[in-house]
This record gives structure tokens, C-alpha cells and sequence, in this order.
């Protein structure tokens, strides 16, 4: 629900007595241009494979820097924060891996929650195990590791987050107008798994993607979400990396039980600039535009949390027209499936509040045991028996943290044929 227009501008007030107009960095406008778009010109000039993997390695080398140091051998590549290293090897150690094919059986998956300090774990675990950048989620996140357990030993990871607002395909199944959606906090009872991660080999020999989709409907994600923002949890919306422009137009979430394809979404992939042109885009506005600077990055609703959602890309969407940039530079027609999976028979009668949380009837059980057990019986047992007849069962962990040392252009040589397994 919208925070009152008094509620924002007593922030406000407060705000720019602190930071009074003419006292910000000045950004020349010419400069930014300049630089914005030897950026975008070099990242718009990629298709969709190559400019995934290129962010994922911009992403490594602004969050994992290193530092040329002297040894007996000469020069060496070291990384400058050495508690980072020491995380990395303890997260690679503690990967599942199976000894006998058939093992993927004796799997009890259970999900831990990794918000607050624990958090920096599952960033490592989740920047080195896929090759699609670890984007932060302004708004409600729930961060799980999926381990084993009987072993421990890690089997993925999920963040479960604040929903899009906006999927055409979903929103007419539904039957939702824009008003009960969002004025009115409906948007707040659905949910999208916005990072379902399998860690290799369970994710190739075992469909384990399809394991961790289905986990996102558990009890456990519910009753966490329940708990933590006060509303009960009646759907999960995702999305498809390549939608229908996968060379075979499948995605692992097409024919998963329980989730249900609505369409493709009608967006498009943003070309990014580096971290430092950013910097100067946000300052710029903070200059320039100062009061849209201060709703999207400064201002609070009443729980505390950001006013707006998504401030980076605002504020991007908002500069490139200002400053003059091309359409065909900052965007790439790119659409992605879009699935939805309601928790309950009548979801869509209770996000249209034609009905409240006691008429709720349950669709199907979304115990830990029974959701893994029909990625077992289901999926898992037939992909293992045919990778076992054609002899091509993996033991490769593909977990990409080499990436801190390698330049792009060996980066590419190493993994673009691996983007999005």
C-alpha cells in the first residue's frame, strides 16, 4: 500500500536539511555521456549468451579483487582480501558429490535460511555456481541453502523474494486489477523464486534445478514467509533464463508438476555500464534530479524498508533518455517464460480478496518429503538411467571461481558454451 504523501515529505525535509542543495559532486554531463556510451556501446555489440557471461565476469572482479604480488617464481595473482579465499575453499569443500550414480536416493534435503550473518556464505556459493549474475533484491528476500541432511554437504541454493509487479501473462490469469495488486498489497501474498541454483553435478546428472524449483513451494518457504512479513504465501511466480529464444525452446520449469506456464514476459535484457559509470549515473541524478535521487535511494516506508523497489534500474531507465542515449544501446529484445505456481485451489479468488485467508483450500502437499520425492521418482530416476546407458554421467563441480584470475578473453575461451547449465 502506498505510504502517505506526508509520511515521505517530513523525510524529505529532513533529508535535504542534511544534504542542502549545490553541496553534491558535480558530474559533467558530457563526460558521463562519453563514457556511458563506450559502455554501452561495447556490451550492446554481445548477444545474450556472451553479455550473461560477461557480467558474471565484471561481477567476480568488483567483488573478489586481486593484487599482483612478488614471490620466489616471480610475479603472482593474489587475492587482496584473504578471508575471501578462505570462504571460497570452505564452501567448495563441502559440495555434494555422489560416489555411485544411484545415490541421488539416499538425498533428504533440507532448507537453512541464510539471512543476516550467515549471508555472505550463500553470496559465494551463489556468485561461483552459476554462470547468470547474483543480482541483490531491493525488498523481501529469504536466502536457503538446500544441504543434505544426512551428509551436509550442499546441494544449491534459493532466494525467495518480493514478486515482479508487473508479468501481462500472469496478472490476466489471475484476474487482478493493477489497484487490488498493488495499492492494495495483494502483490505481497505471491512471491518469485528469483535465484534456484543446483550445484553441479546434481543439477546435470539428477535435474536437480527441477529439485529446487519445486522446494520453492515447500512448507518451510511459507511458513519462513509467514513469520517474517506477516502474509500468507498463495503463490511463486519464476522466470525462464532464455525463454523462447533457446535454440530448443525448453526451459527445466516446462512440464514441472505443480507450476504452470503463463507466457512470455514482454521485456527486454538492459545492457549495463561498469560499476564506476554507475556511480557517476547516480550521482548525476542526486545533482540533477535530486528529488527522485532522494524517494529512490534515501526514502523509507513505515516497515523501514526502501520506498521504491528496483532503485538501480530506475535510475538507469530514467538517465538514458535524459542524457540523450539510444534506444538501441541500453536494450535488447529478450523474452523470458513466465510460470506460476498457486499454493492453494482458489489463489486467484483470494488475490482478487474475493475470499480470506479461512476459505484457503491447500492445492497440494508441500512437505520437504513429498516434493522431493516426486523430483526423485519423477525426474531424477529417469535422467540418471539414461546418462548410465550412454555412459556420460558427470563428476565435474563446474564451480567457476577461476574466473577472479582469468582475463575476458580467456573467460570466454573457457566458458561460453556453459552459460546458463
Amino acid at each position: 500500500m502506498a505510504e502517505p504523501i506526508e509520511f515521505v515529505e517530513k523525510q524529505w525535509d529532513s533529508w535535504i536539511e542534511k544534504n542542502p542543495l549545490g553541496t553534491y559532486e558535480h558530474i559533467d554531463a558530457e563526460k558521463l555521456v562519453e563514457v556511458l556510451t563506450k559502455d554501452l556501446t561495447y556490451a550492446s555489440g554481445m548477444d545474450v549468451k556472451e553479455y550473461t557471461l560477461y557480467q558474471k565476469w565484471c561481477e567476480i572482479k568488483e567483488r573478489y579483487p586481486v593484487q599482483e604480488v612478488s614471490t620466489l617464481f616471480g610475479q603472482d595473482m593474489q587475492m587482496i582480501y584473504p578471508e575471501q579465499e578462505k570462504l571460497i575453499n570452505q564452501v567448495k569443500s563441502n559440495f555434494w558429490m555422489p560416489k555411485e550414480p544411484d545415490d541421488y536416493a539416499k538425498l533428504q534435503p533440507v532448507m537453512k535460511l541464510h539471512n543476516g550473518d550467515l549471508a555472505e556464505k550463500w553470496n559465494a556459493i551463489r556468485t561461483f555456481s552459476s554462470t547468470m549474475k547474483n543480482n541483490s533484491n531491493i525488498g523481501r528476500n529469504l536466502f536457503y541453502t538446500i544441504e543434505d541432511e544426512i551428509t551436509g554437504k550442499y546441494l544449491g541454493v534459493l532466494c525467495i523474494s518480493s514478486d515482479f509487479l508487473d508479468l501481462t501473462p500472469r496478472d490476466n490469469a489471475i484476474g487482478w486489477s493493477r489497484d487490488i495488486k498493488t495499492s492494495q498489497g495483494m502483490i505481497n501474498h505471491t512471491a518469485i523464486g528469483s535465484t534456484i541454483v543446483p550445484l553441479q553435478p546434481l543439477g546435470y546428472n539428477y535435474m536437480g534445478g527441477k529439485l529446487l524449483a519445486l522446494l520453492c513451494l515447500a512448507d518451510t518457504v511459507q511458513n519462513d514467509w509467514k513469520e517474517r512479513y506477516g502474509d500468507v504465501l498463495v503463490g511463486v511466480t519464476t522466470t525462464s533464463l532464455y525463454g523462447n529464444t533457446k535454440s530448443n525452446g525448453l526451459s527445466q520449469y516446462d512440464g514441472l508438476e505443480h507450476w504452470n506456464k503463463m507466457g512470455f514476459s514482454s521485456g527486454s535484457v538492459a545492457f549495463e555500464p561498469s560499476r564506476a559509470t554507475k556511480r557517476m549515473i547516480f550521482d548525476w541524478i542526486k545533482e540533477n534530479h535530486t528529488k527522485k535521487y532522494f524517494e529512490w535511494w534515501e526514502a523509507k516506508n513505515k516497515q523501514g524498508l526502501p520506498l521504491k523497489r528496483d532503485h538501480k534500474n530506475r535510475s538507469l531507465h530514467f538517465a538514458y533518455p535524459k542524457l540523450g542515449i539510444p534506444k538501441e544501446l541500453t536494450r535488447t529484445e529478450h523474452q523470458r517464460g513466465i510460470y506460476f505456481s498457486p499454493l492453494y485451489d482458489n489463489t486467484s479468488e483470494y488475490l482478487r480478496k474475493e475470499i480470506g485467508d479461512d476459505k484457503l483450500v491447500k492445492s497440494f502437499d508441500t512437505s520437504l518429503e513429498a516434493l522431493t520425492n516426486i523430483w526423485k521418482t519423477k525426474y531424477a530416476k529417469g535422467r540418471i538411467s539414461m546418462l548410465k546407458k550412454k555412459n556420460t554421467v558427470s563428476y565435474e563441480t563446474l564451480f567457476y571461481d577461476d574466473l577472479i584470475y582469468l582475463s575476458w578473453e580467456e573467460t570466454k575461451a573457457k566458458y561460453l558454451t556453459q552459460v546458463g547449465r
